[in-house]
């Protein structure tokens, strides 16, 4: 029994010292098999269309010039024929990936069974499209299983049509490469749809925060009416009726900006009661600057009284329009800033002169933009930019006077 004893400890020590290396292996399995498909891949863009009538041409051309190609017939078949697959690798991945490599791994053994020349197909170069696609667009488990079926054809290709050290490695570093570029071109538009998200989500809680500074303000006159009609009840009753009347108005008001703090709050944050900029502080947009353009600043309309948060909405979108003019805009001279308010809505817009098409910011530079479309939908209004005709670029805003509960 003793010796039972000691067996079962021996042989526990090295599993138990293994486990924590089998979990660092598992755990970067178990996280690729769980990696989801990228959300909305396009389905087709003209340049699939381009590429599919490029494909068919170069690959008729090539069975018309090439003399020394084996079984030219079969050979336009196979690389022209799975062309369309293309149209499809952003939808389909694996589906593309397992019809392509399949059909080659069929014909190749076909012609290994025949003893016939293998294939020599310059123009199923575009093959390589596939698993890049694959690992660009397909979840997981399609990446994992696409891989399998790919190897196949691989393996055949080495085993029966083997070339030389150089050539194998070659052929595995050009196929690795494909995979590697897709993984990259995947991971990278997720961290810039992550970091965009994230720049919502600031916006979210930066107006809650102003909101939440509007409805502390709204809050306190009430407490401060309510005091003072207590206190002079007893000596003047009707100063309790007009404080009444005060705290139903600040009660009302209190009430529709609790609601728009409700639906646009979305995480919790620390809540900062510095004032936020407004309609009336636009000036300290207006002006030379000396590393750009003059920005002028006119307002007009009615804007009086207008709800915290769309006063500072306007501020914000203009800031960031005229920062982005300035930074973006070639050889601009002039940055124009209007604003105009009616009785329903607040209009903002942003203009520039510079050179045509060049104030649209690079796509690492268009995070604050993005959070000012964020703000504006969050308030029920609009934010679009885009080229003025002729030339400069403009950003045009509409928002509400009421903030949408």
């Amino acid at each position: 029994m003793a010796g039972g004893q000691r067996q079962v400890g021996l042989s526990a020590g090295p599993v138990a010292a293994l486990h924590p290396y089998a979990e660092q292996v598992s755990n970067p399995l178990r996280s690729l098999l769980e990696e989801p498909r990228p959300s909305a891949p396009p389905v087709r863009v003209w340049r699939d269309w381009a590429l599919l009538a490029g494909v068919a041409f170069v690959g008729v051309l090539e069975v018309l010039l090439r003399e020394d190609m084996p079984l030219p017939g079969l050979s336009l078949v196979l690389g022209v024929g799975l062309a369309p697959l293309l149209l499809w690798r952003r939808t389909h991945p694996l589906a593309v990936v397992a019809t392509a490599f399949g059909a080659v791994a069929v014909v190749d053994l076909g012609l290994i069974a025949t003893d016939a020349p293998a294939l020599d197909v310059y123009t199923m170069i575009y093959f390589l499209l596939l698993p890049y696609a694959l690992f660009r667009w397909g979840s997981g488990r399609e990446a994992l299983a696409g891989l399998a079926i790919i190897l196949v054809p691989a393996t055949i290709s080495f085993v029966f049509n083997w070339s030389g050290v150089g050539d194998a490695i070659g052929g595995v570093a050009v196929l690795m490469s494909a995979f590697a570029l897709g993984w990259a071109a995947r991971t990278q538009h997720g961290a810039r749809e992550r970091r965009l998200e994230q720049v919502k989500s600031d916006e979210r809680v930066l107006l809650a925060r102003e909101l939440h500074d509007t409805v502390a303000h709204h809050v306190s006159a009430i407490a401060v009416q309510a005091q003072a009609g207590r206190a002079l009840a007893a000596t003047r009753p009707s100063s309790a009726l007009e404080a009444l009347e005060v705290i139903e108005v600040e009660a009302s008001r209190t009430l529709a900006e609790m609601r728009a703090m409700v639906r646009v709050l979305r995480n919790e944050s620390p809540v900062d009661y510095a004032p936020q900029p407004g309609v009336a502080d636009l000036a300290r947009l207006a002006g030379a600057s000396p590393a750009g353009p003059r920005v002028e600043v006119r307002v007009s309309g009615d804007l009086i009284a207008l709800p915290a948060a769309i006063d500072a909405a306007v501020f914000r979108i203009a800031q960031e329009a005229v920062t982005n003019a300035r930074r973006h805009a070639r050889n601009a001279t002039l940055i124009d800033v209007t604003v105009a308010g009616d009785r329903a809505t607040v209009s903002l817009a942003v203009r520039d002169d510079g050179d045509p098409g060049t104030a649209e910011p690079a796509p690492e530079a268009g995070y604050g933009l993005t959070g000012m479309v964020e703000r504006a939908l969050l308030l029920g209004g609009t934010c679009q930019a885009g080229p003025c005709p002729g030339r400069g670029w403009a950003v045009t805003a509409t928002l509400p006077r009421q903030v949408a509960a």
